[in-house]
């Protein structure tokens, strides 16, 4: 079940919404509880009611061993690594066996065929989750929880699928407060607002910008040449794509959470703002960039023990952190991509440093050359990221950097025809038959990332997520939302043309994941 779904809008989230009012008024917090976990069951078993089992004993295992990190301390190193293992086991299977047999077979060293693997939803989220939380227990970091608030830990359905991924310090209090929140409406106005902004990003515009960089990266897939302007198109539009596809997703994550009174981390902080890949970073996927600094990073040692092994670390974590987003060489590229990234960009602050020409480096007039710098280098990343392998990954750059050329003819020219933008514009009878609606999509779409403030800025006086680390204020001096007839216009807006898109709507591209 999708966030932009149908059945997830005009079913699911009311029918659960409507109970836990409810209940709210009536019931205990352990009911409320009993039935956000009831909820998020049948959220999470409505795609494959089989993975329900092994989620549900992926729970009751860490839970336990969490236990006996409690109760046996003089063996904690040991459930420990158990605790570990298991996860790691039970990811690598359903993840990657089948991408290793491939691998080995075509080396000529595995003989015996397998079967599909089917991958569960959400198993890259909830074994990090849970590793984080074994983590902590061991360090002495978690207090005892009662299972049935690890479960809704676990299982809480606005978080499950898709992140943020979430950590028990940020949850368990926030669970065991429920029955004794008041805000109950203005948490419902705050999450529908930040839900239709999320549902809009995604729906408007991720999916039209699937529009035309599908085709292109199934073009360069089918080994069909592609000129210089298409290159770009494909490049531009997937980077704003996966964007606004994750964010709206986070949003409306963050949106559903908060109609419960919840609040989920910050996990996307204007990422093409980012003057550096470093600050990149910070700004991007904020939660398992936490999760990789904390739990790999400093695990293998940081920046401790000089800068030789700061660059290797980063380097392990990066390619980790690529092979944790799928089972394929392209993934783990990307990784090694970013890696490389950071190295080179920590690299050159140490340079600027010793040299004198730090303040230099960081003067203001530099600032949008280092914006554009970033966002170009992520966006080359992500076309790795985007493409079935590298050989077609190499068809979409090559004519954009290397050799540029006018010919073959744009591919895109029945695509525009065809389009909802393409429609538009022949109705308007501007732009027909051209790139102008393929251009006039990513001009808005460099006006949202870069002219507007972000969800949270535009929602920070209500305190819209438990914000991150990096110490930068949400805060903004201009739009900014109150509980006023304007905000329930703006989001009846975003809601209706949302909605009215319901009818393209593509897979979530972190879905299955």
């Amino acid at each position: 079940m999708l966030f932009s779904s149908t059945e997830y809008l005009f079913l699911f989230l009311p029918i659960v919404l409507l109970v836990f009012v409810y209940f709210s008024r009536t019931g205990s917090t352990e009911t409320q509880i009993n039935w956000l976990i009831l909820a998020s069951i049948i959220f999470y078993g409505s795609w494959n009611p089989y993975f329900v089992l092994l989620i549900v004993f992926s729970i009751v295992v860490n839970f336990l061993i969490g236990r006996m990190l409690t109760l046996r301390k003089k063996y904690g190193r040991v459930w420990l690594i158990v605790g570990i293992l298991f996860n790691i086991v039970l990811l690598a299977y359903f993840k990657y066996a089948n991408f290793f047999v491939e691998n080995l077979s075509a080396l000529g060293l595995w003989l015996i065929p397998m079967p599909k693997i089917i991958l569960p939803l959400a198993i890259s989220f909830f074994t990090f989750q849970q590793i984080a939380y074994l983590v902590d227990v061991a360090r002495g970091e978690c207090e005892e929880y009662k299972f049935r608030h690890y479960a809704l830990f676990v299982l809480f359905f606005p978080q499950l699928i898709a992140g943020p991924i979430v950590h028990h310090r940020e949850m368990m209090p926030q669970f065991e407060a429920l029955r004794a929140r008041e805000k109950l409406w203005p948490d419902i106005a705050i999450g529908l607002t930040i839900l239709s902004i999320g549902l809009f990003k995604k729906v408007v515009l991720a999916d039209s910008l699937a529009e035309y960089a599908d085709p292109l990266f199934s073009a360069a897939a089918r080994g069909t040449p592609i000129n210089t302007i298409d290159s770009w198109v494909a490049t531009v539009s997937f980077s704003f794509q996966i964007y606004f596809d994750f964010s709206g997703y986070s949003d409306m994550a963050i949106g559903s959470a908060r109609l419960f009174g919840i609040r989920l981390p910050e996990n996307f902080r204007s990422p093409y703002k980012a003057s550096s890949i470093i600050d990149f970073w910070r700004r991007w996927h904020m939660t398992l960039s936490r999760f990789l600094r904390d739990y790999l990073y400093i695990t293998l040692g940081g920046n401790r023990n000089g800068s030789a092994q700061r660059y290797r670390n980063l380097f392990i974590t990066m390619l980790l952190g690529g092979l944790w987003h799928g089972a394929a060489w392209t993934f783990v590229l990307w990784g090694g991509l970013h890696g490389l990234y950071l190295c080179v960009n920590h690299a050159w602050r140490y340079l600027l440093e010793r040299s004198g020409l730090e303040r230099f480096g960081r003067s203001w007039l530099l600032t949008p050359l280092y914006i554009f710098m970033t966002f170009v280098a992520s966006s080359l990343a992500f076309v790795v990221f985007r493409a079935t392998e590298v050989k077609s990954a190499l068809a979409i750059m090559k004519p954009g950097f290397l050799h540029f050329s006018m010919q073959p003819p744009p591919i895109l020219k029945e695509q525009l025809s065809s389009s909802f933008l393409g429609e538009f514009s022949a109705i308007l009878g501007v732009g027909v038959g051209t790139y102008l609606p393929v251009y006039a999509l990513l001009v808005t779409c460099a006006f949202v990332c870069w002219a507007l403030p972000n969800t949270q800025q535009y929602l920070w006086r209500y305190d819209p997520v438990i914000e991150g680390g990096s110490g930068e204020t949400t805060r903004t001096s201009y739009f900014q939302w109150r509980p006023d007839w304007i905000a329930a216009c703006t989001v009846a807006f975003l809601l209706s043309v949302s909605l009215l898109s319901l009818s393209s709507v593509t897979e979530f591209i972190y879905f299955q994941f």
